[in-house]
């Protein structure tokens, strides 16, 4: 049996429903003790004693493979589809196969997406928020047939999350470079970043994360965008400059935010945003349904044990 270091959040969430398939295919599952991410000491300390780790959003650069592999690792799974915290070039010169499970959940996390947007639209964060504190409020929303919104990303989450703002109604416009065309989808309109955000009433992010799009909203893209526009964020925090959208909010710029991810994670006790009336926060859990974590996890052992039984 080779021994696995497990340190995806959502996957350690459901792990007795693995272990079982991870031994019928010679692995044995190792939890860790996670909240988020375990750091890059607790990882170098940890990771040579374990021949194969399926990676959460934990810190996975060179010095970690490198203590790892200077011990018993010899394969890794990154669970999910975001790769922004794994240094897969490191993996490349210290021989060590890798992959992630792509094309798990980008329904899950679109429905989120939609829902924060529902959420945003009907203010029902205050309605909520109102009745617990033993009032009865009535918030005025906005209708979203007709209006437009902005879908940072057409892969599978963008894609997904497109189709459903379509089907309430809204008018939306992506912008992905690496993309071309409507992708498939008729009436979708495409525009370069940040072009047309002045017409644009709800902005949502679904896009992975890399070095061109890093603070991608920034003060000066706010003040592009239209008075009063609502953000969701279901993508990677860092892609939002979290001390702009918290002067926007401030200011009146920006209407709302929906956010399940943030710069840092878990989200400081300090952060303002914490503070903040008409925001909705999250806690990087769109993936985590009973269904896609069983289908990332399974499809996680299966590709490592791949990697293991080749070595």
């Amino acid at each position: 049996m080779k021994d696995v270091l497990v340190t995806c959040p959502p996957m350690l969430g459901q792990i007795d429903r693995f272990m079982d398939h991870a031994a019928d295919r010679g692995l044995r599952l190792h939890p860790a003790k996670v909240t988020q991410t375990l750091t890059v000491e607790e990882l170098v300390a940890q990771l040579p004693n374990f021949d194969g780790w399926i990676i959460g959003d934990d810190p996975a650069n060179r010095r970690v493979f490198e203590a790892g592999r200077a011990g018993r690792l010899r394969a890794a799974v990154k669970w999910g589809i975001g790769v922004d915290n794994v240094d897969f070039e490191a993996c490349r010169d210290l021989g060590i196969p890798i992959t992630n499970t792509p094309h798990m959940f980008g329904a899950e996390v679109a429905d989120v997406a939609t829902a924060f947007t529902i959420g945003l639209a009907r203010q029902l964060f205050l309605i909520d928020r109102g009745v617990r504190d033993g009032n009865w409020p009535k918030p005025a929303g906005i209708s979203l047939t007709g209006r437009r919104a902005a879908v940072v990303g057409l892969g599978d989450i963008g894609r997904n999350t497109v189709t459903r703002l379509q089907a309430l109604g809204l008018m939306v416009t992506a912008y992905d470079p690496g993309v071309d065309g409507d992708a498939g989808i008729l009436g979708l309109a495409r525009a370069p970043w940040p072009d047309a955000l002045e017409d644009q009433d709800f902005i949502v992010f679904t896009c992975a994360l890399n070095r061109h799009n890093y603070h991608m909203l920034n003060a000066e893209v706010l003040d592009r965008c239209k008075e009063g526009v609502r953000i969701v964020n279901v993508a990677r925090g860092p892609l939002i400059d979290e001390t702009a959208l918290i002067a926007g909010l401030q200011s009146g710029r920006v209407h709302s935010a929906a956010l399940d991810v943030f710069e840092i994670e878990p989200l400081p006790a300090e952060s303002p945003l914490r503070e903040m009336e008409r925001v909705i926060l999250g806690t990087h859990n769109g993936s985590n349904t009973i269904d896609g974590v069983i289908r990332a996890s399974h499809a996680a052992i299966d590709h490592l044990a791949g990697f293991l039984e080749s070595k």
